[in-house]
């Protein structure tokens, strides 16, 4: 069994060795094959690199033969292309010249094009053959183009810078009034009303910017930038003077609400009594708006508070018919002379403040065009250059009108200070937008605004320290005191004068404060207010000693008495009828007070006139009467001189008071109650008690009034105005200061 597994064993292992041997046989013949073959690559691959070697050594010195001709090739071609090229400059002028006299006006592309070969042409002979007529002809043709593109440049420049219609320029500002550009932005022109920006067209800004920065950059010339701001600044200083011919006209129909400004007579110690009438033009300002009325377009500019003209025109009429003059003469009627001033004063005064906001713009307009047509480098200077003769016609005409101001102060008229209050405001208010456009200008450029509103601030409030001190100052004299015992001028000026500076509060408070040695270092508006409060309770105090002076002139003491009753009530009712009496209040606690107690004071004086009556008809000195009793000789001749006393008294007054004046209506029913107290219920006593006793054959000799004849005379008294019992100047003259007083209360 064994021996037939080994058997088997054997017989497959014998099986699988002839296998093994079949397969290594089949190796060897696949080797034997492959060896065959790498024998034939190597062969094939020997004689190929035989052949390779063999076409190189042909082909190599044909290429290296090629590449030199080809090199030659392109040596001539460029030694060609040099040589077309520098006789090309010796044909530029030949080629060039007719455009070049032909012009650049609608072509400026092509010649641009020519300037810009013929400079090449004189670099190149500059650098190559310095000494060839060739050089001369292109250098005298590139300065002949030059000069001819600056013609066309300033010719150009000229043709679109026609100065502003008053229309464009006043619409410009309403736009900035009604908001709808941002006050103190950017001065890049970009908040410019489009109609300003369209003065110059698109296509003619572009051909201007491309001439100007190839004079700039390309032709190396800068005079086109003194060109431009001199044609550029004649443009703003015209239109400036258009606006302002405009305005002084009386065009545009607007109205300004301008208050007290110059050009009006001097009333007592200097007061102003005229103010603006509306139908001017006006400016913008963010401290003083104005309104235009024929342009219906845009909205109306909103009008800051001023009297109105009835005020103003009694105003006039008061001062022309005032017998008071400043040198102490009476003064003559005149109804013309001092409402014309009056006028070009005001549109004066107008038309500065329009022209100092449309400077602004003007200016902000101005640079934006300069920023799109000069190289940024030159902006500033060249901006700085343009507006130096529009800056320096404004800081001129306000050094004039400074000028005239204080010639009016010397002369004693300290109501010219009412002129340059609103151009002060204005001038502040303008102040942070003018930093604005002079940013980046000489510090002479900019110092100019600063040092005129620093003159300003110290003419007028030496003016107004001068016009505090006048007040008191103001002599007595018989001619100058109303017959009447009314509201003095002096009053009623005095306090318009205040009223008036109440409208410019903050502007006259900072006056103050900027000649106040405390303030030195700035100061706020709380401070500018009280040293504005300190300064009407001067004013005041002034006024109250100057009248108690002037009622000595008075031989009457009840028409003393009424005089300053009429004073201090015009002057405490216009306190409680306007700011004044709230401004007052931050310095002095008790102003309302202490007129009600000075008041009271000349009422006792009042009724102590009435003494000369009143003697008359009291028990004092009469005899002691029996009932039934009969009356003496002497008895009776007392009685009847009591009542004949008291008859003769009673008329005289009667003729002396019909011609006094009080012109408030609630002060003259308490002074006529106040005499029915004393007088009436004393009377009727005196004849209840004697006027029934047989003193006299003829009673009615004696008693001549009853009570309600008394009563009915006493309503006859201190009249609001007897215009019949005065002459025809006088007349006017009461007329129109009553209704100055009505007016200024309403107000």
């Amino acid at each position: 069994m064994a021996l037939e597994k080994s058997r088997i064993r054997k017989t497959e292992l014998e099986e699988k060795l002839r296998q093994e041997q079949d397969v290594l046989g089949s190796i060897k013949e696949n080797l034997e094959r492959s060896d065959q073959l790498t024998n034939n690559m190597v062969g094939i691959l020997s004689s190929f690199e035989r052949r390779l070697a063999s076409l190189e050594a042909a082909i190599v010195p044909v290429h290296r033969e090629t590449e030199k001709l080809q090199r030659l090739q392109d040596n001539g071609e460029r030694t060609l292309g040099y040589l077309n090229h520098v006789i090309g400059y010796y044909h530029v002028a030949e080629r060039t010249d007719k455009v070049i006299r032909e012009g650049s006006s609608g072509r400026l592309d092509s010649y641009l094009q020519a300037l810009d070969e013929i400079r090449a042409a004189v670099d190149y002979f500059t650098d190559n053959n310095p000494g060839s007529p060739e050089l001369q002809d292109v250098r005298s043709l590139f300065e002949r183009g030059k000069e001819a593109l600056d013609a066309d440049f300033s010719s150009l420049l000229k043709r679109h810078s026609q100065p502003y219609h008053p229309h464009l320029v006043l619409d410009a500002l309403a736009t900035d009034e009604d908001g709808e550009s941002p006050p103190g932005g950017a001065d890049d022109g970009s908040n410019v009303p489009v109609s300003l920006q369209e003065q110059v067209p698109e296509n003619v800004l572009q051909d201007l910017v491309r001439i100007a920065h190839w004079l700039g950059d390309t032709g190396r010339n800068q005079d086109f930038m003194s060109v431009y701001y001199q044609i550029r600044s004649v443009q703003l200083v015209h239109s400036l003077q258009a606006l302002r011919d405009y305005v002084r006209r009386g065009g545009g129909g607007g109205s300004v609400g301008l208050t007290a400004v110059g050009g009006t007579p001097a009333g007592p110690a200097g007061v102003v009594v005229g103010t603006n009438t509306a139908g001017h033009p006006g400016h913008y300002s963010p401290a003083m708006h104005h309104r235009r009325g024929e342009t219906p377009t845009k909205k109306p500019l909103r009008r800051t508070a001023y009297i109105p003209g009835t005020l103003r025109k009694a105003q006039s009429l008061l001062k022309q018919h005032s017998n008071y003059a400043l040198d102490g003469k009476r003064g003559q009627p005149s109804l013309s002379s001092t409402e014309g001033k009056d006028e070009v004063g005001d549109l004066e005064i107008e038309a500065y403040v329009s022209c100092v906001s449309a400077f602004v713009k003007l200016a902000q307009c101005e640079y934006g065009l300069l920023t799109r047509v000069i190289p940024d480098y030159h902006h500033k200077k060249t901006f700085d250059s343009l507006i130096q003769d529009a800056l320096d016609g404004l800081v001129a005409e306000g050094d004039g009108i400074l000028a005239a101001t204080r010639r009016s102060v010397m002369r004693h008229d300290y109501s010219a200070v009412l002129t340059i209050l609103p151009l002060l405001r204005h001038l502040k208010a303008c102040k942070v937008d003018f930093d604005l456009v002079l940013q980046g200008t000489a510090a002479t450029t900019k110092n100019k605004l600063p040092m005129l509103i620093a003159a300003m601030e110290t003419t007028g409030a030496k003016a107004v320290e001068g016009f505090a001190d006048s007040i008191k100052m103001d002599p007595d004299k018989e001619y100058n005191m109303p017959k009447d015992g009314t509201v003095h001028e002096l009053t009623s000026n005095a306090i318009l004068f205040l009223q008036q500076l109440l409208d410019f509060h903050e502007t006259a408070g900072a006056m103050l404060a900027s000649q106040d040695s405390s303030s030195s270092g700035g100061c706020s508006p709380e401070f500018s207010r009280k040293l504005l409060s300190s300064y009407v309770s001067k004013v005041l105090g002034n006024l109250q000693l100057n009248l108690l002076s002037k009622a000595k002139v008075y031989e009457d003491p009840g028409l003393r008495a009424v005089f300053l009753i009429n004073n201090y009530n015009y002057t405490l009712k216009a306190h409680q009828r306007s700011e004044l009496l709230q401004l007052v209040e931050l310095t002095q606690t008790n102003l309302e007070r202490m007129y009600e107690e000075l008041i009271d004071v000349q009422l006792a004086f009042y009724r102590h006139s009435w003494n000369k009556v009143l003697d008359h008809i009291s028990d004092r000195n009469m005899p002691m009467l029996q009932p039934g009793g009969k009356l003496k000789d002497k008895e009776r001749q007392l009685i009847k001189e009591r009542f004949k006393g008291f008859n003769d008294g009673l008329e005289e007054v009667c003729r002396g008071q019909k011609t006094w004046a009080v012109p408030d209506p609630e002060l003259r029913t308490r002074l006529r109650q106040e005499v029915k107290r004393l007088v009436l219920s004393s009377y009727r006593i005196f004849s209840e008690r004697y006027g029934e006793l047989p003193f006299s054959k003829t009673p009615a000799k004696y008693l001549k009034y009853n009570v309600d004849d008394v009563a009915t005379m006493m309503e006859r008294f201190i009249r609001y105005i007897c215009l019949n019992c005065l002459p025809m100047l006088d007349q006017w003259k009461l007329f129109c200061h009553f209704l100055v007083f009505d007016l200024c209360c309403a107000i």
